[in-house]
């Protein structure tokens, strides 16, 4: 019996996909990991779907070309709304840089009765370059790639996400703490 036939589910039992979208280097992986640890402490079923680990095993072999992004956001979208209509808590930082690709995302979500709860993980450019985790806006800015989104490729911020995360302006248990709240106040947590 799945979880959506057995009438109340607890929210324990209730997946759902929380996506958390930004800039590269806003602070996506490191809040999802950190509200992973929290909900399973709960006794959640979770999975993060991070955007690198899954460009290396899910979709291997694409570039950055939009088509190539967009390829790559439905495949994890697919994955992540598999797992949630299965009760797993699917968290998925993955930067999504365009707004009709997760509005498509959320849309086969909906489809399937699945809840889909965005977090625009909204730190400025100019911070997420000083975080330069990856060593990106320094090869961006010293011409050794093209199509760094938020570079000299588009970041569209979402319009009316859920929830929107200052991860610059505030300790990383804080903004765990907001998105968890928000998924309380949905049943999902």
């Amino acid at each position: 019996m799945s979880v959506q036939d057995r009438g109340a589910v607890d929210a324990g039992d209730r997946g759902a996909t929380v996506w958390l979208t930004g800039l590269p280097s806003a602070g996506k992986t490191t809040i999802a990991r950190a509200l992973a640890d929290r909900l399973r402490s709960e006794g959640h079923r979770v999975e993060v779907l991070d955007g690198d680990e899954m460009r290396q095993f899910l979709t291997a072999g694409l570039g950055f070309s939009r088509e190539d992004r967009d390829v790559n956001v439905r495949r994890i979208g697919y994955v992540a709304e598999l797992l949630a209509r299965n009760g797993v808590k699917a968290l998925v930082p993955v930067i999504a840089p365009y707004a009709d690709t997760r509005k498509a995302g959320r849309a086969r979500h909906e489809e399937a009765g699945v809840p889909f709860v965005e977090v625009h993980v909204a730190t400025p450019v100019e911070v997420c370059a000083e975080r330069d985790v990856k060593g990106l806006y320094a090869k961006a800015r010293a011409g050794e790639i093209t199509g760094m989104t938020g570079v000299d490729d588009p970041y569209e911020p979402p319009e009316a996400p859920e929830l929107r995360i200052p991860a610059h302006a505030q300790a990383v248990e804080e903004s765990v703490a907001a998105v968890h709240a928000a998924l309380v106040a949905r049943g999902l947590a």
